[in-house]
């Protein structure tokens, strides 16, 4: 609210933040955060204590409830490991939801699905700073998963048979160096081409924001390339 201009100070910031019923700040790397003030504020009388303590009430409640004040041996989450994380009932589930998350805006003559069956007997070329670059996929506020089972569209792809060829074009989603022989030469030979583009947390993130949604460096003349 400061940055906005709404307020005046961190006091004041923190005064209408708990007055409006916020109970969190996420301040991490601050050594002055905004809800320091609040004992201030109270003192003040800006805030009373019973909006405190209906504040600080389900932050408490919520943690109990996790078991963060009990001994490990009693909660049943200190025993979690990646055997349980991704054993295969949460990985169709995972499956699932990504699946059903898809958004197809066109397709043009049919094109896809591209069923797992015909894949053999296609020649695919895989091509984009996002095509099998595992640590560009996840976006900002992502959890970090586990190398092994991140599945970029080159590797689901091969997993399932098809015959890919692979070219990033740009190493990275700056694409400030893009080499557009190697791509033709890979798309040429192609039946299907799988174009990923897109930002990441490289180019955008919170407190990072753009002026316009254009694909960053050369993605749009790789996808005109591509197309081409």
């Amino acid at each position: 609210m400061l940055g906005h201009h709404y307020t005046h100070s961190f006091l004041e910031t923190a005064v209408a933040a708990v007055n409006a019923g916020c109970n969190l700040e996420l301040s991490y790397g601050m050594r002055n955060n905004v809800f320091m003030h609040i004992p201030q504020a109270l003192a003040m009388g800006n805030i009373t204590l019973q909006v405190l303590r209906d504040r600080v009430r389900p932050l408490f409640y919520t943690r109990m409830r996790l078991g963060e004040f009990d001994p490990p041996a009693m909660n049943p989450y200190s025993s979690l490991d990646l055997s349980v994380v991704q054993s295969p009932e949460h990985r169709n589930l995972s499956l699932e939801a990504a699946v059903k998350s898809f958004v197809l805006l066109k397709n043009v003559q049919g094109t896809l699905p591209l069923r797992a069956q015909d894949l053999s007997a296609q020649h695919l070329a895989v091509v984009g700073p996002f095509a099998d670059n595992p640590r560009v996929l996840f976006g900002d506020y992502a959890p970090v998963p586990e190398p092994q089972y991140i599945y970029t569209p080159r590797r689901g792809l091969e997993m399932l048979g098809a015959n890919v060829s692979f070219t990033a074009g740009c190493s990275e989603p700056r694409c400030l160096w893009y080499s557009r022989a190697e791509l033709v030469r890979v798309v040429r030979a192609a039946d299907v081409v799988l174009v990923c583009l897109g930002t990441g947390v490289d180019v955008e993130t919170e407190a990072r924001d753009r002026s316009d949604l254009s694909l960053p460096g050369h993605q749009l003349e790789l996808l005109q390339d591509a197309v081409q």
